[in-house]
């Protein structure tokens, strides 16, 4: 192929910048398009059904405007719950997803105690019940649903300050000590968490592994990239990395510079009829 190739990016909102802006360390030259549905955030307060038809119009649409040749869906909530339609829909197109990281959390604790910090459906779905007894059966793992992380993600994105008070409320739960163990890594198993990794690290009440899925996401994309189209070619001028929203809203100032740091222009969604 003479050309770079096209990666789609896709979440319900802003937490997938933090598995783009990995991918764009293994792959620069790359052209992407980054694809936040704001207009159905949150997804974790759909209904399983009417999520899976939302996201396949979405992708439909996506695919027949943009023709990217790889689409890596940054959240997990949708990795479990649509990932299988749209690989049976489109045989042909590779996506990568998004799983919480419990194999590495299991492999690194030294204490035996970790913490899945989640969306509340994904800490109670069996995909992350299965994953637990795969890889951390030999762990005690205590499951976090927050209801307000990605939302105050979200708002800090939008240069929207979040109170101290807020994070440590959600993540206060996920730091537990038995005798004289205590939690040492928690997953963040939602794409939006890291963006606030830093108040976290701040606000911890002890220090612990905050396990990031991003880079590991990353080496697959780039991994699939590799078998098709081979190594990443020399940065090539201009790069094409553009982000729309489906509520079709223009991002504020604050966001706008939010995400020049990832090098990435706003474009209008124009959704397909």
């Amino acid at each position: 192929m003479t050309r770079p190739p096209k990666l789609l990016v896709f979440d319900s909102g802003l937490g997938g910048l933090t598995v783009f802006a990995e991918i764009v360390k293994l792959r620069p030259s790359a052209d992407y398009l980054y694809c936040a549905d704001d207009a159905g955030f949150p997804y974790g307060s759909w209904q399983e059904p009417e999520l899976v038809e939302r996201v396949m119009k979405l992708m439909e649409g996506l695919i027949a405007d943009h023709a990217p040749d790889m689409i890596i869906i940054a959240c997990n909530t949708a990795s479990t719950i649509v990932l299988p339609d749209l690989r049976l829909h489109w045989p042909a197109l590779p996506f990568v997803g998004t799983v919480p990281a419990i194999k590495p959390a299991a492999e690194r604790t030294k204490s035996k105690m970790i913490s899945v910090l989640g969306t509340p459906g994904t800490v109670t779905r069996d995909y992350t019940q299965n994953l637990i007894a795969q890889f951390a059966a030999h762990c005690s793992v205590t499951l976090v649903g927050s209801k307000r992380l990605a939302g105050l993600a979200e708002s800090y994105m939008h240069g929207e300050g979040a109170r101290d008070a807020d994070i440590g409320a959600e993540i206060g739960p996920c730091f537990r000590q038995e005798d004289d163990r205590r939690t040492d890594a928690i997953v963040l198993a939602c794409t939006h968490y890291p963006l606030l990794v830093d108040e976290f690290k701040r606000l911890a009440p002890w220090p612990v592994e905050w396990i990031d899925p991003a880079p590991a996401i990353a080496r697959r994309a780039d991994q699939l990239l590799g078998e098709r189209f081979g190594a990443d070619a020399p940065q090539r001028q201009p790069v094409s990395r553009s982000i729309i929203f489906t509520s079709g809203a223009r991002p504020p100032a604050p966001l706008v510079a939010a995400l020049a740091r990832y090098d990435l222009m706003w474009a209008a969604f124009a959704p397909t009829a």
